[in-house]
Formats: structure tokens, C-alpha cells, sequence
């Protein structure tokens, strides 16, 4: 990979450029961000959070970064992601306004990106992380976002218990399964289930109706992501017809929005694949585009150029390392 597309998206951690309501959010997908630059990129004053409740005791946050889960009960409130540092005053009143009184005992980290990680350094203060173990790997040792260096995570902010594989969480009357599904968006990336509630939380394993930025710096894969989602929707089968998906990016979503995402993913790499056993260039894959059909995918922040090259890099990087891609990607 030339230094050109080292830098752009498909490079580990870069800044990614969000419309939102018509104002213009940097994120930061470094755990502790950059420092002064990202202050001053990032300015979340008038971000909102809006609450959706879902199913069960389930309900999603949506605000600047990545969606958050919670489950709300009689055992107290679990979150999944906890998008930035600054927004955890307006998170904690979103919650408050859920369950007056109600005191959080644990958070769920489904990756490593700052956008679902931020608020660890003000809630690691109040209740345990849980995430699987490349998750605190990446967050307690510098990483790189597009040139420049992120800094490791202060103590506080890092998971406490991690897995390899899976682990269950009994909360609010259900049991709440978080499972390692590899080499997707990024190695660490998790999808929860509320079992009871008959929700799944998917973290960045889907951006609802938009092409997904697939973190190929540090382990992601597009064929491992859709392996990922492959194996999300067979599981679903012993779910209701009507299960919820909580997304990472995107809308409240269902099975079928899933089911889309998951055939936009196989079409556009097959459509690139064969472009490179053509011998086409990135640049002329570029310049030809995407079949009109795919184009209401590129209306956030990833656009259709800025896919092809992810395609084109994660084919590229599977061939390189003489792998089919995805989970055989270490």
C-alpha cells in the first residue's frame, strides 16, 4: 500500500468527517484523541442526545460518535459504548431521564475507537469495562491515526475484564452475550446480545444504509466483515422475526436493513475484485464508480471513491498475505 492510501481512509485510526444536522463533526478514532487539534476540531457544545427505547428494557443513545446501548432495570443500567469525554454530562442526564436514581455498573467497549470509547475516562471512574482483549491491548499503548500518534488511554479508562472469546453479562433479567466476531471492522470488534430483549447491538459491524469505514490498520478486513455479518444473521434465525438492531452508525435498524447491508458488501467486493483481475488501476476503478444502485450508500461520510479504495486495499493486503481475507487475517 503506497504512502498515499496509508493516509487516506483505509489507514489505521484516521479522522473521519461526519454531517450532522448541518454542522460538521471531526471524530477522532484514537482512545485518547490528539490533544490541542482535536479540541479544536471537535467542538460538541450543541450535540444532543436523543433517546429511542427499543425493546425490553433496552433503549438506544444517539448523540456524536458511535450509538450507544443501555440496558435499564432493576439491577441498574449497562451501557454499550460510551461515545466522547465531553458529551458524558449530557449522556449521564439522557440517563437519568430513563431511570431517575438509577446507578451504572458496567460498560461495554465493542471496539476500540475513541468515538465508542471517549467516556471510558469518565465512566471507567464509576462502574467496571468490560471488551475483548485486543480492545485494552489498542487502548493502553499508543496507536497511529493517520501520521500522527495516539496516545495510550490514562487507567481509568481501560476495560477491567476482557475476553477472548465470549462472555455473559445476567442483567435486568436477561442474559446479555458479548461475542468476538475477528478481523471485521477492526480485531476487537464485539456484537451484544440483549436475549431477552431480543436486541442486537452491532457496534461499527454495521453502518445502517452507508458504505462502512473498515479500520484495515488495525485488523479489519471487508471479506472478514462480511463473514462477521454472515455469521450475526444466521444467528438471528432462533431470534423473532422482529429483532432490533442497534447499528453503529445509522438509525435504528431490523433483520432486513442487516440483510441489505450485508449484500451491498458482497456486491461492490466482487464488483472490485473483478476489476483487479481486469487489471484495472484504483485510480480507473475510481473514476468509473459504482453502479447507480449503490449510491444512496455513499451518502455519509465514507463516499463511493473513498470505498472502492478500501476494497481495492483489503483485496490487495488478503492477496499479499496469501489469505482468502478476513478471519485468517492475524
Amino acid at each position: 500500500m503506497d504512502g498515499r492510501r496509508q493516509g487516506g481512509l483505509a489507514a489505521a485510526g484516521c479522522w473521519l468527517v461526519a454531517a450532522a444536522g448541518g454542522w460538521l463533526t471531526a471524530l477522532a478514532l484514537g482512545a485518547a484523541g490528539a490533544g490541542a487539534a482535536l479540541a479544536q476540531q471537535r467542538d460538541l457544545s450543541k450535540v444532543e442526545i436523543k433517546v429511542t427505547p427499543v425493546a425490553g428494557k433496552v433503549y438506544m443513545l444517539e448523540g456524536a460518535g458511535g450509538n450507544i446501548g443501555a440496558s435499564v432495570g432493576e439491577d441498574g443500567i449497562l451501557l454499550v459504548d460510551d461515545q466522547f469525554e465531553e458529551l458524558a454530562p449530557k449522556i449521564r442526564a439522557a440517563l437519568a431521564g430513563i431511570a431517575p436514581g438509577g446507578k451504572l455498573k458496567f460498560v461495554i467497549n465493542t471496539h476500540w475507537h475513541g468515538d465508542h470509547t471517549g467516556g471510558n475516562r469518565v465512566f471507567g471512574l464509576e462502574a467496571p469495562i468490560i471488551a475483548q482483549t485486543n480492545v485494552r491491548r489498542r487502548l493502553a499503548t499508543e496507536q497511529s491515526a493517520r501520521g500522527q500518534k495516539v496516545p495510550p488511554s490514562p487507567k481509568q479508562a481501560l476495560p477491567v475484564l476482557t475476553y477472548d472469546q465470549a462472555v455473559s453479562v445476567h442483567w435486568n433479567g436477561e442474559e446479555i452475550k458479548v461475542i468476538h466476531f475477528p478481523h471485521g471492522h477492526t480485531d476487537g470488534d464485539s456484537v451484544v446480545f440483549f436475549t431477552g430483549s431480543h436486541v442486537v447491538h452491532m457496534g461499527d459491524d454495521l453502518f445502517a444504509g452507508r458504505f462502512p469505514f473498515v479500520d484495515l490498520g488495525t485488523g479489519g478486513s471487508v471479506q472478514g466483515l462480511i463473514d462477521d455479518v454472515t455469521k450475526v444473521l444466521e444467528m438471528m434465525q432462533t431470534m423473532p422475526a422482529d429483532v432490533k438492531v442497534i447499528p453503529g452508525h445509522g438509525p435504528l435498524s431490523g433483520r432486513a436493513d442487516l440483510e441489505r447491508f450485508r449484500a451491498m458488501l458482497v456486491a461492490t467486493n466482487d464488483i472490485v475484485r473483478r476489476r483487479m483481475q481486469a487489471g484495472e488501476s484504483l485510480e480507473q476503478m475510481q473514476a468509473a464508480g459504482l453502479p447507480a444502485e449503490f449510491a444512496p450508500w455513499g451518502s455519509g461520510f465514507i463516499d463511493a471513491k473513498a470505498w472502492i479504495m478500501t476494497l481495492h486495499d483489503s483485496l490487495a493486503m488478503d492477496a499479499a498475505s496469501g489469505k482468502a481475507g478476513g478471519h485468517g487475517r492475524r
